[in-house]
């Protein structure tokens, strides 16, 4: 099974051609809450919605 690139219509491409627009991320169209607002900010952000926040250095 090959891998496909994302559709442009897939929500973490939305959120990154946003940020990549200088948009910003209070414009996201997906409702709080929602499945696609999290991969919508996951894109925004580039950071994986599993990946737990880095500690600061001490």
């Amino acid at each position: 099974m090959s891998e496909h690139p994302r559709s442009q219509f897939d929500p973490i491409n939305q959120g990154a051609h946003a940020r990549a627009h200088g948009r910003k991320r209070e414009c996201c169209p997906y409702p709080a809450g929602s499945e696609e607002r999290e991969a919508w900010l996951e894109g925004f952000t580039g950071m994986p919605r599993d990946r737990p926040r880095d500690l600061p250095l001490s």
